[in-house]
């Protein structure tokens, strides 16, 4: 059976450069790093004090004023991300029939929620119950950002929310693509969103260890790949596409960005957070991937890795990597995490839109602070951007809980 070619017609995203793609994906190819000393609450009790925190956002201009003032970020984060994604694609529901609007639908998810919403519902609770606002439940659930994204945009085609940690984007991405695929849509805005770093959010990655202690040095303390990386650094935002089938972005004269190749997915059923350590489920992810992607390993000319920074992790990937590539150093690999930060359940989204920007640009972003790389990295990893016209690329997201998602995007080409 032919499948249905999809492409990409819009980018949105909040991050920690804010939420204009060109200035996002130059600050990247700069070697920008966004991670600071968090700034949003006293961190001096916490083993971490930096992050990659969303700066000067305004969620009133995405959002009537009261509910912007209401939502948790996370939702508002993903409204944003969603609305910037179809101005980009040239696309207004204004005109829609009724039928147009029940075949274009929303996936986006969130790895954590709205914590800042239940957070501060905890705290009412200890002064009265009747003090827990009537919006709790709706603004903590993962759902309600793709909920109210299509309240929003009145679309009434597939909706609901992925939540597999960090590989939320990724997984809400393959399943919007398949939607399309399959004829249920025509048009699907997907992706992630997450606004983790707050004190309870810290806190608990403090407790497990994932995180790097190199407060002194928060610009240099994301290191993927580097002997001396000592844990990841939070990042927060969101990031969102929109998809559309081939047939549908030409009919409208849509602008089209890159095309969505395939995806696969597979899990490690090995330990709740350390990955595999010979990467086996991560290979088999990568390996679907390409098959229904329909290209081979030698396709691939660059990799956006999951790269977070951990001790473990980042081996784990590479090892898998190898099982699939037989002559790394051919392959250009960065990690976008060097310079946001893992942005958690948005990760995937904020690095398909790298991943995009590299593909239409030519020019694939550094991998910073990597100065004393593993040995056994193999793949050619820069610490400065490197022109090169890629068709093929691959984008990893790994989550707690050994959920693997990969994608593969190409340069469009009609």
């Amino acid at each position: 059976m032919i499948k249905k070619r999809i492409v990409i017609t819009g980018m949105g995203i909040v991050s920690c450069f804010g939420t204009d793609i060109e200035k996002f994906y130059q600050s990247l190819l700069e070697g920008k790093s966004g991670v600071n000393t968090i700034q949003s609450f006293p961190t001096d009790q916490f083993t971490t004090r930096i992050g990659a925190e969303v700066q000067d956002f305004d969620p009133t201009q995405f959002l009537e004023k009261k509910q912007a003032r209401r939502v948790d970020k996370f939702i508002a984060y993903a409204i944003a991300a969603g609305k910037m994604a179809l101005t980009q694609a040239n696309f207004s529901p204004a005109n829609l029939t009724s039928n147009d609007l029940f075949r274009a639908g929303v996936i986006v998810g969130s790895g954590m929620g709205g914590m800042s919403i239940f957070v501060d519902n905890v705290h009412a609770l200890d002064e009265s119950p009747r003090r827990v606002s009537p919006f709790l439940i709706p603004y903590i659930i993962t759902n309600m950002a793709s909920g109210l994204l299509a309240q929003e945009l009145s679309f009434m085609g597939p909706n609901y929310s992925i939540s597999t940690a960090c590989a939320t984007s990724n997984n809400s991405i393959f399943a919007a693509a398949n939607h399309i695929r399959c004829g249920d849509a025509d048009i699907m805005l997907c992706g992630g969103s997450e606004a983790a770093i707050l004190p309870i959010g810290l806190a608990g990655f403090c407790s497990i260890k994932a995180l790097s202690t190199r407060n002194d040095e928060p610009q240099r303390a994301s290191r993927p790949w580097d002997r001396g990386r000592d844990g990841f650094v939070m990042g927060e935002g969101a990031g969102i596409l929109v998809l559309e089938s081939l047939e549908h972005a030409q009919k409208r004269g849509a602008p089209i960005l890159a095309e969505y190749l395939g995806g696969g997915l597979s899990c490690d059923a090995y330990h709740m957070t350390d990955p595999h350590p010979e990467g086996l489920g991560v290979a088999k992810c990568v390996e679907l991937a390409l098959q229904d992607a329909s290209v081979s390993p030698a396709d691939i000319g660059y990799i956006n890795a999951h790269a977070t920074s951990t001790p473990a992790g980042d081996m784990a990937e590479i090892r898998a990597l190898k099982k699939i590539f037989s002559d790394p150093s051919k392959i250009i690999i960065n990690s976008t995490k060097s310079m946001i930060g893992h942005c958690l359940g948005a990760a995937g989204g904020l690095e398909a839109v790298a991943t995009v920007m590299a593909l239409r640009k030519g020019v694939i972003h550094p991998t910073i602070n990597l100065e004393d790389p593993e040995p056994e990295l193999g793949f050619h990893a820069s610490s400065q951007a490197i022109e090169k016209k890629v068709n093929v690329a691959l984008s990893n997201s790994f989550g707690f809980g050994g959920h693997n998602a990969t994608l593969v995007f190409g340069r469009y080409s009609s």
